[in-house]
């Protein structure tokens, strides 16, 4: 259980970090301030799908995803 908690603690560590870092530069951490995200539909086709980013309703700013989250 050790190994577990250590591997869980420091994804966790990771993605606080990766916050802070947005919060710096006022991006949207879950689309690095893009406003849209991209989800692969067929990987041998070469298709994918872009929608705005939920986390900021597209305005790829942090404090859009602050608020919504």
């Amino acid at each position: 259980m050790g190994l577990i908690n250590a591997f869980n603690e420091w994804k966790s560590a990771k993605y606080d970090n990766h916050v802070s870092q947005m919060k710096e530069i006022n991006k949207c951490p879950d689309c690095y301030g893009k406003g849209y995200v991209i989800y692969p539909v067929m990987e041998f086709t070469y298709q994918n799908i872009s929608s705005d980013c939920p986390g900021c309703n597209g305005s790829g700013q942090y404090s859009d995803w602050q608020t919504l989250s």
